[in-house]
């Protein structure tokens, strides 16, 4: 006769290893006791939420303020009424910000991405420097950069200008996305190209169908990084822009210097809304794609 025969429930054998409820219980209670509500980490990552999300809260709330002065006197949407419809020249500069932002993260994406891939797999003279030149951008201090860039367009008598602001932020973008690309590159199976390659691939196919989509991840990173870093730039597109070629921080700093203006603390709120929108349909069409795969 089988011993499982002679046990009524032989499934009791492995359900007693299984914490039950009490135990579970008394775990519960244990770490409750032992891990108590103020702790120096907590503590910390209270104090970092504060001081990242206080100001915004701060430039919220006064976004609705009836004066301009620094004391909130009542609620109203007098300065949202001039953000849409008096502050023509602010929409501007924020629409040159985007076109800059896009345009120049997309084209440093392509070449960095490309590049991150040739110097990842590739053997060539002067592979080491090229790599340490190309994180020169990330290290040394915008006004630097900026300077640089300027003497580099009047040397070749290059007009300031909207191009000048484009070359400009696809070069400081250029590292990051090469960062980003690099990293996935060094987790990369090398075993999938030698697949394809015994399938028949030949170089264009193995990159376009097999390399691109596995390292798009570090692409798509390095391309919104690039993006965040082109919007929030302003001491490299004070130095090279010209007369007409406004993006935002630069008009926004204009404005400051005569006072601060409510007007901007209601565009920052609107961008922190749409900003917000924008991740919430990221996230869930990447929890969808990811599914699906």
């Amino acid at each position: 006769m089988s011993p499982l025969k002679s046990i009524k429930n032989p499934f009791k054998i492995f359900a007693n290893k299984q914490p039950s409820s009490e135990n579970a219980r008394h775990a519960r209670k244990y770490w409750r006791k032992n891990h108590s509500f103020f702790s120096l980490s907590k503590s910390t990552l209270a104090l970092s939420l504060a001081f990242l999300f206080l100001p915004l809260m701060v430039i919220t709330l006064f976004s609705f303020n009836s004066a301009k002065s620094a004391n909130f006197e009542g609620f109203s949407l007098i300065w949202y009424e001039k953000l849409f419809f008096e502050s023509d020249d602010l929409w501007k500069a924020l629409l040159n910000s985007l076109v800059i932002a896009v345009d120049s993260s997309l084209v440093a994406t392509l070449i960095g991405s490309l590049a991150a891939i040739g110097i990842g797999w590739y053997k060539f003279f002067g592979k080491s420097y090229i790599q340490t030149i190309s994180f020169l951008p990330m290290v040394l201090p915008e006004v630097i950069m900026g300077v640089s860039l300027l003497i580099f367009f009047n040397g070749i008598n290059f007009g300031l200008g909207m191009k000048s602001i484009f070359i400009a932020h696809t070069t400081f973008c250029l590292p990051f996305v090469y960062l980003m690309v690099s990293a996935r590159i060094d987790e990369f199976d090398y075993s999938i190209i030698e697949a394809a390659h015994d399938l028949g691939a030949n170089e264009f196919q193995t990159l376009t169908k097999v390399i691109i989509p596995a390292i798009m991840p570090g692409v798509t990173s390095g391309y919104m990084m690039s993006v965040t870093m082109s919007l929030e730039d302003y001491v490299i597109t004070s130095l090279v822009n010209g007369a007409g070629s406004v993006t935002l921080p630069i008009k926004i700093y204009n404005m400051m210097r005569v006072g601060v203006s409510p007007v901007i603390n209601s565009l920052s709120f609107v961008l922190i809304l749409t900003i917000c929108a924008i991740v919430l349909v990221l996230r869930g069409s990447l929890k969808n794609f990811a599914a699906s795969r």
